[in-house]
């Protein structure tokens, strides 16, 4: 047997080889323990957004005020827009889908002629600000508006025929958001919305949704009876029936949810609805199931309310709790209103209220902030410096998600070709041959 010597040499390279190796293999352990557990204690995105309404046009069409407004909301630390881009059945930007509706171009021109939403966009972005188009009237029209009048078939009723409620957007109609046309209609502005702008995903508020005393339509009620062998209740709380029509906007928001993904996989699908309660039993806006879904990618719970006691029991529920682990929550406080003027003091101990709940806010409106107050511009520029000391970045690039299809498809049927082989019954044991006893 020969015995092979190993160059000393050689031996030096194979032990230096075995360190490298060594301390490669550790550090990829160390950087891939480090990557998860920074990704385990990333924080939820804080919302500090604000809604840009019809009230801000003179804001919007003025680039100049524009870039100082945005200006302003970054040294505030704000991090996100909500500009209205559907509104009282018009489109706030040029709309090949509303024209080929016959609905005539209500579109809001800048001084300059430039498109506000794509100059909005574009400045915001430089600022690091997000901006998220926000659907204002959903499936509401005023009963005067072109949408409305082109195309009666669209619209639901309450039991006595009635089409008309009234609320915040005035005296309305609503479009049937269970027929498919309307569906269609809808999901086309939203798409136009998503894929014409640069924008970071889309808005949808307490308005996509329907009041629980309408759906009582001929297409409706032909529908339920169809699917449940019985004529709806003349009860409109019933519960089987508030069931019914919520699920089935549960399952358009879906549809909408997976064609909005598909066109832009990183756009945020925001909804702002009211709390959840009222927005189930009364608007048929099952939003806690779209936070299950993945429907939603942000949640902002509207809670308009003076009073402080009242305020901290609607941000305190479970459903915000468990929304609050899923996805960046938030609280919509009012700022203030044309006729209605909201004090600084109120505003300041509800963002105090959502803040210790670790929520984060969006007030409505812009010009509500400082501008139509009741305090001097400079107090209450002050005092929202104070709500944000710090900055909050937010970004679109998140996981993308989307929706699960609801309801989901029933499992697959078993193919008859295909039969499995039966088992063959046991036949009970043959007697034994016995001789008769006679």
């Amino acid at each position: 047997m020969t015995l092979r010597i190993i160059p000393r040499s050689w031996s030096r390279s194979i032990k230096t080889l075995f360190r490298l190796l060594f301390a490669l293999s550790f550090m990829i352990v160390l950087l891939a323990n480090n990557a998860i557990g920074a990704i385990a204690q990333q924080p939820r995105q804080e919302i500090r957004g604000v809604w840009m309404t019809t009230n801000d046009k003179d804001i919007l069409s003025d680039r100049h005020k524009l870039g100082d407004a945005i200006s302003q909301l970054k040294r505030l630390n704000f991090n996100t827009i909500y500009p209205v881009v559907w509104n009282s059945g018009y489109a706030m930007y040029p709309s090949p889908v509303a024209q080929q509706r016959d609905i005539q171009p209500f579109v809001y021109r800048g001084l300059d002629g430039q498109d506000m939403i794509a100059d909005l966009i574009g400045q915001a972005h430089r600022q690091g600000l997000l901006v998220i188009p926000w659907f204002e009237f959903g499936f509401m029209t005023p009963p005067t508006s072109e949408l409305a009048l082109n195309n009666p078939d669209w619209l639901t009723q309450k039991q006595d025929g009635s089409q008309t409620s009234n609320g915040a957007g005035g005296e309305v109609v609503w479009l049937n958001p269970f027929h498919p046309e309307v569906q269609k209609f809808i999901a086309e502005l939203v798409l136009e919305i998503t894929t014409q702008y640069n924008a970071d995903g889309i808005q949808f508020d307490d308005h996509m949704s329907l009041p629980s005393e309408f759906g009582y339509d001929n297409y409706t009620v032909a529908l339920y009876t169809k699917e449940t062998k019985k004529a709806p209740p003349t009860d409109s709380q019933d519960p089987a029936w508030v069931q019914w029509r919520a699920n089935k906007i549960t399952a358009f928001m879906s549809q909408l949810n997976q064609a909005v993904k598909a066109a832009k996989p990183n756009a945020i699908f925001s909804i702002s609805p009211n709390y959840y309660e009222f927005a189930y039993k009364y608007h048929l806006q099952d939003w806690l199931a779209w936070v299950r879904l993945d429907i939603a990618d942000e949640l902002i719970v509207q809670v308009y309310r003076p009073n402080l006691e009242s305020f901290v029991d609607k941000i305190s529920r479970p459903e915000m709790r468990e929304a609050q682990q899923k996805i960046p929550t938030g609280v919509g406080i009012m700022t203030g209103l044309r006729k209605r003027p909201v004090a600084i003091q109120q505003i300041k101990s509800q963002v105090r209220a959502v803040q210790e709940y670790g929520l984060g806010a969006a007030f409505f409106y812009y010009e509500s902030l400082w501008e139509d107050a009741p305090e001097p511009i400079a107090d209450r520029l002050s005092q929202f410096g104070d709500f944000f000391p710090l900055s909050a970045f937010r970004t679109a690039l998140q996981i993308p998600r989307r929706a699960a299809t609801f309801p989901p498809p029933p499992p697959p049927k078993p193919d008859p070709k295909n039969k499995p082989d039966q088992p063959t019954k046991k036949q009970p044991p043959s007697p034994s041959p016995t001789t008769s006893k006679n």
